[in-house]
C-alpha cells in the first residue's frame, strides 16, 4: 500500500484522527458505565466517515486516476490497444 499512496490524504488523516478520538471516549465511557457518553463517542465515530468524506468531496481526498495510470503505462510498454 504504500507504493499506490493509499491513505496519504488529508481527508484520510482527519478522518482517523475523529475516529481515533470517538474510540477514545467511547472506551472511557465504557470503562465509566455511562451509556450516554458511549454513545456520543460513537456519534463522533460516525461523523468521522462524514468529514471524511466531505473532504474528499472538496478535493483533498486521492484522485481516482492514479490506480489506472499504471495500469495504462504498462499496456502502452508492452504495446497492447486498449
Amino acid at each position: 500500500m504504500a507504493g499506490s499512496s493509499h491513505g496519504h490524504t488529508p481527508a484520510a488523516w482527519t478522518g482517523v484522527i475523529i475516529a481515533f478520538i470517538g474510540f477514545c471516549v467511547s472506551g472511557a465511557f465504557t470503562v465509566m458505565a455511562n451509556p450516554l457518553g458511549f454513545w456520543a463517542g460513537m456519534v463522533i465515530i460516525a461523523l468521522a466517515g462524514v468529514v471524511s468524506l466531505a473532504m474528499r468531496a472538496a478535493g483533498l481526498g486521492q484522485p481516482k486516476t492514479v490506480h489506472a495510470q499504471p495500469a495504462r503505462a504498462v499496456r502502452e510498454a508492452v504495446g497492447v490497444d486498449a
